[in-house]
């Protein structure tokens, strides 16, 4: 394998400098003149006919924050740009929180997302961390907020989507907004030292980790209010981009790494040999969600790339490749690499990365293709264009910065 293909080697290293540069290029023209975020196309260039959505809008916030503590020129004042929209035409002023997104024609889109709202916080986080003015007044509203209408005490996780006035609870449980939950509710830990949201980082983890070690470490995704797994949510759509069918390996990869950032970061902060041993065995359960979805998804109907979603038994159900499963995959095995010292998990990450180099890269007009068929030829059903940088720019850097920390603050210790 190519020495820029391997973990810890200057050519990798040098590989990854030039694909971050190439990324942050890429995503310059998001901004609207409101400063919500255009949904970027193949070239970079703005889809203006499309939503301009609070999630993109928030990651954009992020990732020029990154951009800013890199002290890439320019950064912040896109990072500025995004933040205009979160607190200006993305907000709600009459019910509070955040519209889903607005219309080509300014028109509101319906619902509050707990997805675009722990978005919103992981926004605050790295834009405190940056600097950016305002950020600290817009973390405090994202998190009480978020503490009011979305995170449930009881229960350890958060609910989903609201209608736009706060009013109606859909009935609709689902983990991949708790995912990104865990990983907004970890920065603010990092960033601003409110631990009390590292604890409840922990709960969701719990309860993820007994769901999946009941269900062959194959997460179940879509839930009913009572927390019951509907196994057979959206059978009829599959290829729903946030809610498909059966297991999606991505995610299985990416909680693992989250998981492993809480285990090492909680066991930093405990002083009981017995609560630390605790930890380790969350480890160790990474581990096997990794194992499970990689054995699952890469290369499973003999071409390389990893594979959409399975069904309950590891069988492919969609076979198109998301780019967002690649950039998990980098950053995973990366991560079990260096907290493991398992050789599999960096020959692991050789073999994504060279992936990444021959498939995925857009050498032409910047950027990840965000899906390719299981030929691995570029489509657009799910993901058409390029619609952010968020998951290909955190691979550039989560693989060399501390497995114990958000990305944002780790590149601000730097």
């Amino acid at each position: 394998m190519e020495k820029k293909y391997q973990l810890d080697t200057e050519e990798n290293q040098s590989f990854l400098k030039g694909v971050r540069e190439n990324l942050l290029a890429f995503g310059r023209r998001f901004p609207s003149p409101g400063g919500g975020s255009w949904y970027l196309g193949d070239d970079g260039t703005p889809w203006k006919e499309r939503n301009r959505e609070t999630w993109i809008t928030a990651r954009m916030a992020h990732v020029y924050s990154l951009g800013t503590l890199l002290g890439y020129e320019g950064s912040g004042e896109l990072a500025d740009a995004a933040l205009r929209g979160l607190v200006g035409e993305l907000h709600d002023e009459k019910n509070g929180g955040w519209y889903a997104g607005l219309t080509a024609n300014d028109e509101i889109v319906p619902t509050k997302q707990c997805y675009a709202h722990a978005f919103v916080i992981l926004a605050g986080t790295s834009a405190v961390l940056a600097g950016r003015p305002g950020a600290g007044e817009l973390l405090e509203e994202a998190l009480e907020l978020y503490d009011a209408r979305f995170w449930n005490e009881e229960e350890g996780l958060s609910c989903d989507t609201w209608n736009t006035e706060f009013t109606v609870l859909d009935d609709y449980r689902g983990l991949n907004a708790n995912m990104h939950t865990v990983e907004a509710f970890l920065a603010v830990a990092d960033a601003v030292g409110k631990e009390e949201y590292r604890v409840r980082a922990g709960r969701i983890i719990g309860r993820v980790i007994g769901w999946a070690s009941n269900n062959h470490w194959r997460i179940p995704e879509h839930f009913t209010r009572d927390w019951e797994p509907n196994l057979e949510c959206n059978k009829e759509h599959p290829a729903d981009p946030f809610k498909p069918y059966g297991a999606t390996p991505g995610h299985g990869i990416e909680w693992a790494r989250l998981i492993t950032q809480w285990a090492l970061s909680s066991a930093k902060k405990t002083e009981t040999e017995s609560k630390k041993r605790d930890y380790a065995e969350f480890i160790s359960s990474a581990e096997k969600l990794y194992t499970r979805a990689v054995k699952d998804a890469w290369e499973a109907d003999g071409a390389p790339g990893l594979v959409y979603t399975t069904d309950w038994e590891g069988k492919p159900v969609v076979h198109d490749r998301m780019h967002w499963t690649l950039a998990e995959a980098i950053n995973t095995s990366a991560t079990l690499a260096r907290v493991t010292g398992c050789g599999k998990y960096a020959d692991d990450y050789a073999c994504f990365m060279k992936y990444l180099d021959e498939k995925v890269l857009d050498h032409i007009n910047g950027s990840w293709f965000h899906q390719l068929n299981e030929k691995n030829e570029v489509i657009g059903t799910v993901w058409p264009g390029k619609s952010d940088i968020y998951h290909a720019l955190q691979a550039t850097l989560i693989p060399y910065y501390p497995a114990d920390l958000s990305i944002a603050p780790a590149v601000a210790a730097d």
